[in-house]
């Protein structure tokens, strides 16, 4: 049983990656406000782009909207980001749209 516990610990510590700075993080809240409204819409309700609300985004994994945001999505308007976030600040950024905060 306590080979099962570490083994979960283990493989759910990427779940908790470091939060960003406080600068940071308002960083990317301006970016969000900024620069994503223009195709998910003011106040992020959906437009060209999808809303990034919880509720719709309640039934997308972590693992696939971090890659979209990290890599953008070929055929669309949805561009990579990782120039101005790496992943972890990017999971952060999940989820507190996931969160509604």
């Amino acid at each position: 049983m306590k080979k099962l516990a570490i083994i979960l610990l283990v493989a759910s510590s990427s779940c908790f990656a470091a939060e960003p700075s406080a600068e940071k993080q308002t960083e990317i809240r301006t970016m969000l406000k900024n620069m994503c409204s223009a195709c998910h819409g003011e106040n992020l309700k959906g437009a060209m782009g999808p809303a990034l609300n919880s509720e719709t985004l309640a039934n997308k994994s972590d693992e696939m909207l971090i890659d979209t945001i990290y890599n953008g999505r070929k055929g669309t308007m949805m561009s990579s980001w990782k120039a101005s976030m790496n992943k972890d600040e990017i999971g952060w950024l999940v989820s507190v749209l996931k969160s509604g905060k």
